[in-house]
Parts: C-alpha cells; sequence; structure tokens
C-alpha cells in the first residue's frame, strides 16, 4: 500500500471508483474474508490519502455490489459475495465472471451419449431417441461450487467438444473460437426449486436449500439450436440483473 497514494493521485480515474476496486479486489481474493471488519473510514483516508467522503463514495458503492455491510456503531463488514450476471448480454458463466476478476474452474462430472427424451428432441430439433451429448459440470466461483451445468448437444459436435479442456474453458467460446459457429440468442425460462441430495452434495448445501433453474436454449445467428442447458445455481450466492424499458402504450 506504500505507493498507493500516488498511484491515485496521478490517475485520471476519480479517486471513489480506484478505492472501490483496490478494496473490491481484496475481498474477491480473499484479503478481506467474509465477515471480517474493514479498516474505519478514518483508516481508510490515511491509507489512501483522501477525504472521508471520497472514501465513502467508495463504501457506499461496494455495499451496493452487495460486498459490504454496515452496523450501526460497530464498523463495516464483509458480506458474503453474492456475483451477479447481466441477462441483457449472452455469455457463457465463465466468460462473465472472469471478466470480473473472479476464478471459475469447473469440474468435470460425466459426459456421456444418450438418447435424446421429449424435452431435448424438440429443444435441439432432433428426433426423439437420437443420439446426443450430456455434459455435466460443477462450476467453482473462488474455488467455491457455484452451480451444476447440465449440457445437451448435437452428437456430431459433443464427440469434439468432449475432448476439449472443459474444466477451464467456456463451451461458449469454444463452440465460436474453435468451431466457428456463430452464437446469436438464447431463451430462458428462470425458476425457483430446492436441492435434491444430489445437488445438495454437490453444492455444498442442505438438502431443501433454495436453487435457481435456468432452462436456456442457445441458438445460432441464422437461428437454428445448438446447445440446451439446465443450469442449477445456489440461491444464496448468484443474482441476476436485467435492465428493460417500458414501449409504448
Amino acid at each position: 500500500m506504500q505507493s498507493e497514494k500516488n498511484i491515485l493521485h496521478f490517475s485520471p480515474v476519480p479517486l471513489y471508483t480506484q478505492i472501490k476496486e483496490v478494496l473490491r479486489n481484496r475481498i474477491l481474493n480473499g484479503t478481506y474474508q467474509c465477515h471480517d471488519q474493514m479498516p474505519s473510514e478514518s483508516e481508510l483516508t490515511k491509507i489512501f490519502g483522501v477525504s472521508r467522503i471520497t472514501v465513502r463514495q467508495a463504501l457506499d458503492h461496494l455495499q451496493k455490489e452487495g460486498l459490504i455491510f454496515k452496523i450501526h456503531g460497530k464498523g463495516t463488514y464483509v458480506s458474503k459475495p453474492k456475483v451477479f450476471q447481466n441477462l441483457g448480454k449472452l455469455q457463457g458463466f465463465g466468460e462473465a465472471m472472469s471478466g470480473m476478476g473472479y476464478e471459475i474452474v469447473s469440474e468435470l462430472i460425466d459426459q456421456k451419449v444418450i438418447p435424446a427424451d421429449k424435452t431435448v428432441s424438440l429443444k435441439l430439433n432432433v428426433n426423439k431417441d437420437e443420439l446426443v451429448y450430456e455434459i455435466r459440470r460443477v462450476r467453482y466461483l473462488n474455488r467455491s461450487p457455484l452451480s451444476l451445468d447440465v449440457t445437451y448437444i448435437p452428437k456430431a459436435i459433443g464427440e469434439r467438444l468432449v475432448k476439449e479442456d472443459l474444466a477451464h474453458r467456456d463451451i461458449f467460446l469454444i463452440l465460436e473460437n474453435d468451431y466457428g459457429y456463430s452464437l446469436g440468442q438464447a431463451d430462458l425460462q428462470i425458476e425457483s426449486i430446492l436441492a435434491d441430495d444430489v445437488l445438495a452434495e454437490l453444492l455444498h448445501v442442505d438438502a431443501g436449500a433454495p436453487i435457481l433453474r435456468i432452462e436456456r436454449l442457445t441458438f445460432t445467428t441464422n437461428n437454428q439450436p445448438l446447445d440446451f442447458e439446465y443450469l442449477y445455481y445456489r440461491g444464496d450466492a448468484i443474482q441476476y440483473r436485467l435492465r428493460i424499458e417500458r414501449g409504448p402504450i
């Protein structure tokens, strides 16, 4: 921290934004652990060489992100981080989270060829019982399990995909960058369910805990279905954000 004052004051970026990012990174990388007490406003003014108002602006933004919480008369504490993803843009989870500074790793649970059931056949526009690939992965955010992703994909594509490094690469990026598919749009359906024994074990939650289930069907730019998924997220660890506009009445 010895050079922070100079770095901050010589940067064109607003001071409160820089302080917010420094503190945010320390929360995400574990320097400040969950439920740790943060330095006080007066301590932060000395560390960064700025006014209390500037520090307060930075802390207010971190609180809006859900990274910290304040207890009147006691101070500011690190929240259990709840990550968010913007639904206004079609992105793989790893792609979205890596861009926000999180460490994302996947554990491949299973990959196999199965006959398409009625739902999968309708979504991928294949015949019922036609062979497709099913890929199951647990996604880890900063080394904690966050989701179970169950992906269904046509057999010809799946045969190539299962040979890839699915522990560290997003399927979307592989499809686009390696296989030349142009992704266009996706249909999403979101609902709340309760964790069964399998989800509880994989995601380290109690059976019956709230789970956010997303059904996502992704299309190419020429409107061909390409990737169908069930995404099961811990209800205590993620939120989705979307900006909508009010159209003409």
